[in-house]
């Protein structure tokens, strides 16, 4: 009888398996290294599909689809041109003095002070701690109000600083408006880069994932929009400084699910006790507080109704892993790549019950 020590296995692996593994070894190396250009091309798709909903509303008015590009297109540089020229000067401003009296707002509240073992005063603390290269807290905030006011220096500075460098804007800008212009223009550059075996699987998977990624914009946008107008509302009828930055940090809050709002609230509340007192810093956080319970009951539930399938703990994770991997631009993409993850998964998850349900057959 032979011994199982004696047996020997032979494993065979064809050329065309080394061949692949090696190709698909090649394209991951490559995506790593031209990650710039990728992010660049995922931010087009992303813009140029956010846009379609539009260029559908002007096609039914007989308007030709190159004009409607054009125009939305234009319409978006003038609202931005304006919020740099009429807003920015305003925020930079409000900016600058929230940053200057950010020791006086951290000394209304005390924490546990490590280097000392008592309860003090969070400016103290907050000034000891260090960042990357030695930079104090201090110094951290004074380079950031010198960086926000070299901001006002021009808005195509600004604009191209945000999203990776004039190469990278010019890119972003003619790569999604050349894929706006053409009818289903995100299918057919689709159909230019993938393989044809997984051609119409990945249509379809992107078709389904676009309508997803246009339900959550749409109504992530009009949620921040409301939540901001009546946040800078609340705040000026209460007469609390920096309004309008506090405003804007809740419109970009509103982004992020759950905590949000919380986060949104925070700076309001300890501008409020610094420069009101405790009885405005109660107002503000009552402010805060029915503002949250009229989008929990009223807004989300007519406004964001339409949002299906895009859990908020993946676009937490989403959005920091964008950021961390390629800053405003990582942020931009990351929601719309959560919800192509979430299609496929419930691709897999309805392609497991179908062969359930075969076997038991």
């Amino acid at each position: 009888m032979e011994k199982d020590s004696d047996r020997s296995i032979n494993i065979h692996i064809s050329s065309a398996a080394i061949i692949k593994t090696v190709v698909i070894l090649a394209l991951f190396w490559a995506v790593f290294y031209m990650r710039d250009l990728v992010v660049v091309i995922l931010t087009a798709i992303v813009i140029a599909s956010s846009i379609e909903p539009l260029i559908v509303w002007f096609g039914k008015r007989r308007v030709a689809r190159t004009i409607s590009v054009i125009l939305i297109y234009l319409f978006l540089f003038i609202l931005l041109a304006g919020i740099f020229y009429f807003f920015v000067p305003s925020l930079l401003s409000d900016l600058s003095d929230f940053l200057t009296k950010l020791p006086t707002y951290l000394d209304t509240v005390s924490v546990w002070n490590p280097f000392k073992g008592n309860v003090s005063p969070a400016s103290p603390v907050v000034s000891n701690l260090g960042l990357s290269q030695g930079l104090s807290i201090s110094e951290f905030i004074n380079e950031f109000n010198s960086g926000f006011t070299s901001a006002s220096q021009g808005f195509f500075q600004t604009i191209s600083s945000l999203f990776g460098g004039i190469l990278s804007l010019v890119l972003i800008v003619v790569l999604s408006f050349y894929l706006a212009v053409q009818d289903d223009g995100v299918a057919k550059f689709l159909r230019i880069v993938l393989p044809i075996r997984y051609e119409e699987y990945v249509l379809g998977l992107w078709r389904r994932s676009q309508q997803k990624i246009g339900r959550w914009l749409q109504g992530q946008l009009l949620l921040g929009a409301l939540m901001g107008i009546l946040v800078y509302l609340g705040l000026t009828i209460l007469g609390i400084k920096n309004a309008i930055l506090l405003a804007l940090l809740a419109m970009v809050f509103e982004l992020i699910p759950v905590f949000g709002p919380i986060l949104a609230a925070i700076p309001s509340t300890l501008v409020a006790f610094a420069d009101g007192g405790v009885a405005k810093g109660f107002l503000v956080i009552g402010l805060y507080i029915i503002m949250q319970q009229f989008e929990n009951h009223l807004i989300y539930p007519l406004v964001v109704r339409k949002i299906v399938g895009i859990p908020p703990i993946l676009v937490i994770l989403a959005i920091l892993a964008g950021f961390k991997l390629a800053g405003v631009l990582g942020i931009l993409i990351s929601v719309p790549i959560a919800a192509v993850f979430v299609e496929f998964l419930d691709d897999l998850q309805r392609e497991k019950i179908t062969r359930k349900g075969a076997a038991a057959k």
